[in-house]
């Protein structure tokens, strides 16, 4: 078994990318046998489709990677890398462009998402994004990929370019893998919208926790954040129809491990004026030797560099033979 997941490097990594992603990466590499591996990277490559600044892009792989390791990916463990030092990714995303089709990246809803009405003025590189991502995938026989909703679509487009790939050139190349949908998945919702995503990408700081807050910043978002003015009741069925209740309560749960009834049994019949500073608590004692472990490490540039360029050449070794294959199954290498 071969896991493989990545995480852009845009800003810092939130609560919403902890619970619903990182902490079952962090699982899943604990339950790792001796015969099995996880392979993480941050998409540094992908991450060109935004504008940003070079010194910014390298600041923000660097905390990205300080931000894994805090929340418990182990580099000695696993292999954490950046697509950057990985040449391979860039190679084998241009050998797989021969092989998707425009149709089916007309399909991709990503792409209409972020282009939104200035599709002519997008770039190349994000409509093909999704190309990318099945390099991403196939250069290393992964079997599984961590998926969630809004990445399924692209898990199945790379299922389809490895498929054609393999019947075009008639060879058993790339391995089909396989979506994980995580037994325990958190969506974690705005704290000024709970009808939307938590976002890194969202302008107001108050709609998210981020993994670097301070517990003073943590307590007075969580005070901060919508809820509303009912009671919460006896049973989480009792949040139908209350978005932001529901979004409180589930965070609630997902970090105390809790069932959202059993939350909700423990505070019926109180405001969120008591739950709130209870919710705050739960949330600072869990993030704080987060954010220690992370502001420890961020101070160390040259170390953390050194742990992202061990982890490209593991990376780097593993993908050889893959791309290798690839050129010569298409008549461009003996």
């Amino acid at each position: 078994m071969r896991v493989l997941s990545g995480i852009q490097p845009t800003g810092n990594l939130h609560l919403g990318n902890y619970l619903g992603a990182i902490r079952n990466w962090v699982r899943m590499q604990d339950e790792m046998d001796s015969q099995s591996e996880c392979f993480f990277f941050l998409a540094d490559m992908h991450s060109i489709t935004v504008a940003e600044e070079p010194a910014a892009r390298i600041r923000h792989v660097r905390d990205m990677a300080a931000a894994l390791i805090a929340a418990g990916i182990d580099p000695d463990r696993s292999v954490l890398f950046n697509q950057a030092r990985v040449p391979a990714h860039a190679e084998l995303c241009w050998l797989l462009n021969g092989t998707a089709r425009i149709g089916w990246l007309n399909r991709m809803t990503q792409f209409k998402d972020k282009a939104g009405k200035n599709r002519e003025g997008a770039s190349v590189g994000l409509y093909v994004y999704p190309v990318l991502m099945a390099a991403d995938v196939l250069l290393y026989q992964a079997t599984h990929v961590p998926v969630g909703e809004d990445q399924k679509q692209h898990l199945e487009l790379t299922r389809d370019v490895a498929t054609k790939f393999n019947a075009d050139f008639g060879v058993d190349l790339f391995t089909i893998p396989d979506p994980i949908i995580p037994k325990e998945s958190a969506r974690i919702m705005s704290l000024r919208d709970g009808t939307a995503k938590m976002s890194k990408s969202d302008p107001s700081d108050a709609s998210r926790i981020n993994l670097t807050d301070d517990d003073d910043a943590i307590m007075a978002k969580v005070r901060k954040a919508k809820s509303d003015q009912e009671m919460l009741p006896e049973t989480a069925e009792g949040l139908a129809g209350r978005a932001e209740a529901a979004n409180l309560v589930g965070i609630f749960a997902t970090l105390s491990g809790e069932s959202a009834d059993a939350v909700c049994a423990r505070f019926a019949g109180q405001g969120f004026g008591a739950f709130k500073p209870a919710l705050g608590e739960v949330l600072v004692e869990s993030l704080r030797p987060i954010r220690e472990r992370f502001l420890a490490l961020r101070g160390d540039d040259s170390a953390l560099d050194a742990i992202l360029q061990k982890g490209a050449a593991r990376a780097s070794a593993a993908a050889e033979p893959t791309l290798r294959a690839a050129y010569e199954a298409m008549g461009l290498m003996r």
